[in-house]
């Protein structure tokens, strides 16, 4: 099957100004079956070749997140400090390209990483750089990811014009989310309120649906309103006692070939070891739980007081009814949290029983 062809897209002005805007206007897009790949219109003064080049997303956000990564490899290595050392390349997924229906429906993992992986296999790019929630407990053959940057706030932001938290709405009133995760823990403990649960589009979207009264409150990731500084726009934060987050909330992750050792140079210097263990952790407890797309899975890892790991995990049923939760600490070590996050998930596969992850 061909595959959409991934072309660099060089964007040296900062992701959200007006220019880049206008820019963006006068870009044509070449579909493929697996997706769509933003094509910049031919320049005609000659650029430097890139000795580097990010495949991302081309929403706001994650355009925000190579930004800072680009700007991390400019400071570590004064080579790719240079002009037009990176080019940043944006490739539309599967993901991107279907917004009319709810995620589970589309279903499967990789929505929003598999046509990126598949430019980084093709060498069409260099690294890939993934919101680390979006990426399934599995690799591609042939790629690694050994890095992941300093993970931001873990915790969601509830926003709302009438009401200052979700305990304080009205009986009946409609919440918007895209997140299984959420939805289970919003009815869990508020019964009383409705989910909208296709409730997609980015963070201008929503807020704009929101002030139209399509529902009277959403649940957004603070890390991303915080990277897109948009911060104002929140009413509270909930705890992670209130919401447990979603596997790697907050943590962003930088893949790239097996094979291509300078790149696994580059970025090694940016990786922050606490955060990749904390997401080792979760990930080594969702692989184990292997739940359909369905399934409303949480779980966060954490350094305690003493310096330990310690491990919150949950899986609810969609509705909310049916709530398992456990915890696990022990030493802030690789080995160690990888068993505590496997032998997590095993425990809630043994409590919740062989139909509840058919739901």
């Amino acid at each position: 099957m061909e595959t959409a062809a991934a072309i660099a897209l060089a964007l040296p002005y900062p992701p959200f100004s007006t220019t880049r805007r206008r820019r963006l206007e006068r870009v044509c897009l070449t579909k493929g079956e697996a997706g769509s790949v933003a094509v910049e219109q031919p320049q005609p003064t000659k650029e430097k070749i890139a000795l580097l080049k990010i495949g991302t997303r081309g929403s706001l956000l994650a355009l925000a997140q190579a930004y800072e990564t680009r700007n991390k490899l400019m400071s570590a290595h004064s080579e790719l400090a240079e002009d037009g050392a990176i080019q940043i390349v944006i490739i539309k997924t599967t993901g991107d390209r279907i917004r009319t229906q709810p995620l589970a429906d589309i279903g499967g993992k990789g929505l929003f990483t598999k046509e990126i992986d598949e430019a980084l296999l093709n060498g069409q790019i260099d690294i890939a750089v993934h919101s680390m929630k979006d990426v399934p407990t599995y690799l591609p053959d042939k790629t690694i990811l050994p890095c992941n940057l300093p993970r931001e706030d873990v915790r969601d932001a509830f926003i709302s014009f009438t009401a200052p938290s979700l305990a304080h709405l009205p009986h009946g009133s409609l919440v918007g989310t895209a997140s299984l995760r959420r939805k289970s823990q919003i009815l869990h403990k508020c019964p009383y309120l409705n989910v909208l649960e296709n409730f997609r589009g980015n963070v201008d979207t929503r807020l704009t649906k929101l002030n139209e009264g399509v529902v009277q409150a959403t649940i957004l990731a603070l890390a991303g309103l915080k990277r897109l500084n948009m911060t104002e726009n929140v009413t509270s934060i909930l705890s992670i006692e209130d919401m447990l987050p979603a596997v790697a909330q907050g943590a962003i992750g930088i893949a790239c070939r097996s094979n291509d050792h300078k790149m696994v140079e580059y970025i090694a210097a940016l990786n922050h070891e606490e955060t990749r263990l904390a997401v080792v952790c979760e990930r080594a407890f969702l692989h184990i739980l292997n739940g359909s797309c369905r399934t409303p899975i949480a779980g966060y890892a954490s350094r305690n007081e003493d310096g330990d790991c310690l491990f919150r995990g949950l899986v609810a049923s969609p509705d909310g009814t049916c709530v398992l939760e456990t915890s696990r600490v022990g030493p802030y070590t690789v080995e160690d949290m990888i068993e505590m996050g496997k032998d997590a998930g095993k425990e809630l596969l043994s409590q919740a029983g062989p139909n509840f992850f058919s739901i």
